[in-house]
This record gives structure tokens, sequence and C-alpha cells, in this order.
């Protein structure tokens, strides 16, 4: 492979990130860019033009911002006809965005030496290539999810899937509705499925996949998939406040797409005790229904604890009316349309995280030692559900009735098991502090995540 020969130091040697335009995607290859940057690197971090008008917080100083355009400038994904429309004209648009930026950089001699694209848009790979850059695969969700894809991909896992149980090398066992909703719900969302079973596409040809997870965490699987790609473990990818400290005032992502209510939250949470608080939220792309939500407003009333209920601005209509109007700024309850998460977890009145079980979700309660309720609803987040409870220990999950929905006394029940003084309570509590340190220690100076860092950045400079 064709690389620049021109050794320099390390401002000189200039790096691009790409995600794929969505907050989630987003978050952790933003705090990758931070890392990098902490490293000596000159950062840059491409996104669509209307990501960067939607954003309501500026990204790091030390991190430079790019647009690409995806075909779709003032509306986004909301703008196309449908997610398959979108991703089409993304791959049009974006590849040539691409590569006008990366001549614009050569001609003001300040060359990207490497392109690390999100995993779900291969096509930034065969651009970077054809410059000669080295390429890195960034993938957002966990080793598990990636493995599962994988093996379908590859036609190891035949689908649809036959039987109750599942066996795959590096994994537990797992049930049918433990795989990913894309793989046991076989034929639902073909578009995202094909998305997620596209990053394995040409990722032989990247020099390294790089992915946002820790050894200890995925262990079993990690080694695994290492037998087939030059992994490299680089997570979690958190703020360093909440972690090892290291990066100066790396408090928060610093972007979102969302508005965010944090004095009102942080306000709302100093006057409750120590762990007496469920924090309710099912990220920014989840949907529940409305006897869902009527049963999960029951369920934490009648649960005699606090709690703090993100809801969208676009879920709120379908809110009970009884809790718009008593409980959105009541003493015991408190509904908001955005928070900073992180902020949130990391207060100590939070003793659990009722959560849909997103990997950004998951391994941010994780790395700040949060309890979880694992409520997954699609995709990923069945699989995450299934490792947090089963493997991690750090969690509960509810249980769906025969309509698919969780009843108000199945929640009563999982946030009593979780916040009040029991043996699976505290067993649950004593292995989030567990990870919560195993985390820690993984981006610390010398852990296993900080040391690939390390041999990421100097594989760079060296070439």
């Amino acid at each position: 492979m064709e690389k620049m020969k021109e050794e320099g130091a390390g401002d000189e040697t200039h790096v691009i990130l790409f995600p794929f335009p969505a907050q989630g995607h987003i978050n952790p290859m933003l705090q990758f860019c931070k890392r990098l940057a902490s490293k000596e690197l000159k950062v840059t971090l491409a996104m669509t033009l209307f990501t960067i008008k939607s954003a309501h917080k500026e990204v790091s100083n030390n991190v430079r911002v790019e647009a690409i355009s995806d075909g779709f400038d003032e509306g986004g994904i909301k703008e196309a006809e449908s997610p398959g429309a979108y991703l089409e004209r993304f791959e049009v648009v974006g590849s040539q965005s691409l590569v006008e930026l990366i001549e614009k950089q050569e001609s003001s001699g300040s060359p990207f030496k490497c392109l690390i694209y999100d995993s779900v848009i291969p096509w930034a790979l065969e651009v970077a290539k054809r410059f000669g850059l080295v390429t890195a695969s960034f993938f957002t969700q966990s080793c598990a999810n990636d493995a599962i894809y994988y093996n379908v991909k590859k036609g190891l896992l035949t689908t649809p899937v036959e039987g109750s149980t599942v066996s795959l090398p590096g994994l537990p066992i797992l049930g049918i509705h433990d795989l990913p909703s894309f793989i046991y719900n076989w034929g639902s969302y073909p578009t995202f499925l094909d998305v997620v079973l596209n990053q394995f596409k040409n990722v032989e040809k990247a020099d390294c996949l790089l992915l946002n997870t820790f050894d200890k965490l995925e262990d079993g699987v990690l080694k695994w998939m290492s037998k087939l790609y030059p992994i490299k473990t680089i997570g979690p990818t958190v703020p360093s406040i909440y972690l090892d400290k290291r990066i100066e005032n790396d408090r928060d992502y610093g972007l979102s797409l969302f508005e965010s209510s944090n004095e009102t939250c942080m306000d709302w949470l100093n006057k409750r005790q120590a762990g007496s608080v469920i924090y309710v939220s099912f990220g920014s792309v989840a949907e529940l229904g409305e006897e869902q939500m009527e049963e999960l407003v029951w369920g934490l009333r009648t649960s005699n604890h606090y709690f703090l209920w993100v809801v969208r601005n676009s879920e709120e209509n379908k809110l009970p009316k009884s809790l718009v109007d008593e409980d959105k700024y009541s003493e015991k309850g408190l509904v908001v349309a955005w928070c900073s998460q992180l902020e949130v977890l990391a207060h100590k009145a939070v003793g659990c995280f009722m959560t849909h079980c997103g990997w950004n979700s998951t391994i941010e309660a994780v790395s700040l030692g949060v309890p979880m309720i694992a409520m997954p609803q699609w995709t990923d987040q069945t699989m995450n559900a299934k490792f947090l409870v089963d493997v991690w220990e750090v969690g509960v999950r509810v249980k769906l009735d025969e309509k698919g929905i969780v009843r108000r006394e199945q929640i009563e029940k999982c946030v009593k098991e979780v916040m009040d003084q029991g043996d699976r309570g505290e067993m649950i509590k004593r292995h989030a502090f567990r990870w919560k340190m195993l985390a820690k220690e993984a981006v610390d100076e010398g852990g296993s995540s900080d040391k690939n860092i390390e041999e990421f950045v100097a594989s760079l400079l060296c070439t």
C-alpha cells in the first residue's frame, strides 16, 4: 500500500475522522478525536452540513471540523424519501465531497495521512485508498454484535435462524431473542440489515479495526475476532473526567443534536438522597407506544422511588395527560426532553438506569458503575441486554407479556430488585463497581486501550 514517505512531528500528522451523521455515532468518534489530539496528532472531524447546522454545542478547540455534503444539506435524513434513498445519495454525494476535502487538504500543505471512518459507511474506505491513506474502520457497536453480523455476512450463521438457541465462537449460548433484532426478526428493516452486514463488505482492506470497547469487557469474542482482523480496542470512548482525567477540561462530548435541560436536572437531583433516583432514558431514536408509556408511568409511580425520565419532544404527546399535568416538575418525578446523560449518571442521587441498552448508554453506565434495568427495543440492544444481565451481572432485564408490553407490575418488580436492599441488588452494585474500575484501568496510562491508542498513533508517526 502506498503511504506518504515524509516523516514529521506530531502536529504534521493529520488524521480525519468521519462518523455517520447520527448522535450515537458522532459521540464515540468525537471522543476518540480528543484522545488522538491529546497524543499530539492534528485531528479533523468531517460531519455533514446539516449536522453542523443542527448542533447545539461546539466541538473541542483541539478538533477541527470540516463539512461533508450528504446531498441533503437542508434537512438531513428527514429530507429523504426513505432511509434507503438517503443512504444511496449519501454514498454518491458523500464520496465526491470527501474526495474534494482530501484534495483541498493536499493543496493546503497539510494533507491527511489517515482516514478513520464509521464502519457503516464502507465506501469511505474506497475513497481513502485512492489517495493512499492509512485507513481504520471504527465500529460503534459492541464486538459481540459485530461478531453476529460477521457470521451472517459470511454465511456462518444460517438465516432465518432456526431453533431456540444459538452457539457461536467466543460468545455465550444465546437465546433466539438475544440476537440483534434484524437477525431474529428476519426480514424486518431490510435497509438497516444491509447497513450492518455491509460493515464487512470490504473491511479486510482496512489497516485496522477500532472498537469502542475494552479487552476485559468482551474478552472471549474479542480474542476470536482478533484472529480474523487486526483489531484494536480503544474504549470506553467516554469523556476523560469520568475515567482517567488525563485530558484537560474534557467534561462532555462537546456536540449535541438535542437541546439539554441540564440546569433543571441538576437542581432537581441535588435535592435527592444518594442512590434514590431511577434515571429513565431510551436514547435518541427508540420510540415507545402509548400503552407502553402509560405502563411505564404507573410502574415508576408505584415503585415508590424518585424518577428522572427523558422523553424527547417527538415522544411527549404519548405521555398520559395525568403525568404531564401532575408530575412533569413534581417532587416525585421529573420529565425532561433531553439532558447530559453522563452528568446525570455520575450524580450520587442516581441509583439505577432504566435503559434501552444502546451501546453508548450501556458502556457509559458500565464506566460510571451504575446498575441497570434493561428494556431493549431493537437492533443491537437485545444483545447488549444479554451481556449486562448474564455476563457482566450489572442489571436485570424486564419481561414482556404476550402483546410485547412491559407491564407496570414488572417495572415495579425490576426497580425494587435493583434499588432495594436485597441480595440481588447488592450483588449487582458490587459488579457495577468492579466494571467501573476495569473501565478506568483500560483507558488509564498503561491500560489495554491506552496501549492500543499509543500503538496506533506510533504507527502513523513512523509511516
